[in-house]
Parts: structure tokens; sequence; C-alpha cells
């Protein structure tokens, strides 16, 4: 019954920030701020599903130069984990077959984000010279998921090196974004599902990289991001188990 309700909330939700957003978007459209805007409303479903979501910045995050953020890809959750935590101007890369989900896409659209050919091989070939574009003439930012699709409980996958070509061309740093586990955490019949953490790092600059150390570049990200999102599981872990211990020493 719960899941039922949870899920007439969402759909509700969404549909009516898609239509209102949309036409707050209208009077200034493709404004890169607005990405943020509503991805902190999306992010706002969090206790929806009974998550408590923490954000952590570092110091100055607000002041960031233009930088490309990447962020570990776990399952549809992203919507309202690591939502929260996008800085304007920030935007994200997506299909443009996304502009044809009702309500959504044209939200999507709107608020400025980025859309390319994926099933085009010869025009996912220009994905980079794209991103390296919007940056430079936009002054945004681009977010993006390097492992290349949902990880769906398999830990942090492989990089692709595509952000990372892009971080080198137009010369702007590299910044993790780390979410805790949510693979198999959310039981939508059950009311309390937990903390999750999402964590920014400090940017990585890519000056000392040149284009032939692409690889380089990305192997060490993940690396940054798998001890820092292991370190962000065990805190969780631990601080759930305290919160059971504490409950039933209450109860």
């Amino acid at each position: 019954m719960l899941a039922i309700v949870r899920f007439i909330i969402v759909v509700i939700y969404c549909i009516l920030v898609c239509i209102f957003g949309s036409i707050y978007c209208l009077f200034s459209p493709r404004n890169p701020r607005h990405v943020a805007t509503f991805g902190h409303l999306f992010g706002r479903l969090a206790p929806v599903f009974g998550l408590r979501v923490e954000t952590r910045l570092p110091a100055g995050a607000e002041h960031h130069p233009t930088a490309i953020y990447i962020g570990n890809h776990q399952n549809n959750y992203d919507m309202v984990t690591a939502a929260n935590i996008v800085q304007p101007p920030t935007v994200t890369v997506g299909k443009k077959s996304l502009v044809w989900i009702p309500f959504f896409g044209q939200l999507y659209w709107l608020t400025g984000n980025l859309l390319i050919d994926r099933d085009n091989r010869a025009k996912a070939h220009s994905t980079i010279s794209q991103v390296v574009e919007q940056i430079r003439k936009r002054k945004v930012s681009i977010w993006m998921f390097p492992e290349g699709t949902r990880s769906r409980g398999r830990g942090l996958l492989p990089f692709k090196t595509g952000a990372f070509h892009a971080a080198i061309a137009a010369g702007v740093p590299i910044i993790p974004v780390c979410v805790s586990n949510t693979s198999h955490k959310i039981k939508l019949n059950r009311w309390n599902n937990g903390l999750v953490i999402v964590e920014m790092l400090p940017p990585v600059d890519t000056s000392a990289y040149g284009k032939d150390q692409v690889r380089k570049l990305a192997t060490d990200c993940r690396e940054l991001m798998m001890a820092k999102i292991d370190e962000l599981n065990q805190e969780v872990a631990a601080r759930e188990a305290a919160g059971k211990i504490e409950k039933n020493r209450a109860h």
C-alpha cells in the first residue's frame, strides 16, 4: 500500500513540476541556472522514498569556476539524491530522444541541457567538441556520468574517457561527486530507507595532464571516487547501526 501511495505522490509531483516549470522557463528559456533549480526540486522527493539525504560541499563550492562534474551513476534514484548538490550554472548531457518524454522532456530542454544524438556514431564522436563549445560559449559547467550507464549494484564501473577529453580540451577542472550506495537499499513498502550521503570533492586540476594522458586522468579520478564512496558507505553503515541501537534502547 505504501508503495502505491508513494507512486501516486511522485507522479503527481513530477507532472506538476514539469508543467509549471516549463511555463516558468518560457520567460527565460535555455537559461542554464534552471537546471540546478529544478534538480533541487526533484531532490525534495527524497523523503517521499524514505531517504534522508545529506549533502557535503567543499569550501568555496558556490564560487567554483566552470568545470566538468562527474558522478557515479547507480540507478534512477540519482535524480533525488545527486540532484540535491547540483551547482548553477551546470547542465547535463542527454540523448535527443529525451525531449519526447511527456512533460519531463520539454522541461529538460527548456532548462538548457545539452542534447546529443547518441545513436548516430558520426555525431556521437562530436559530443566532446559540443561539450567544449558549450563550456566556452555559454560559460556553463557540464555534469556527466563517466561510467556511461547505471551500475545497478555492480560498484563503480570503468570510466569512459569523453568527460576527461573534454576537460583537458576546455582547460577546466574535473569535480567528482560521490553518492553512497543506494542499490538494493530502497524498498518502496518500507517507511524508512535510511541515509544517503552525497559529497562533492575538491576540483581536480587538469592542467598537468596532456592530451596523451586522458586515460591517466580518468584512472586517477576513478580511484579518488572509489576511495571516497567506500568511505561514505562505511560511514552510512556505522551511523545506521548506531541509530538502530539507540532505537532499541529507547524501547
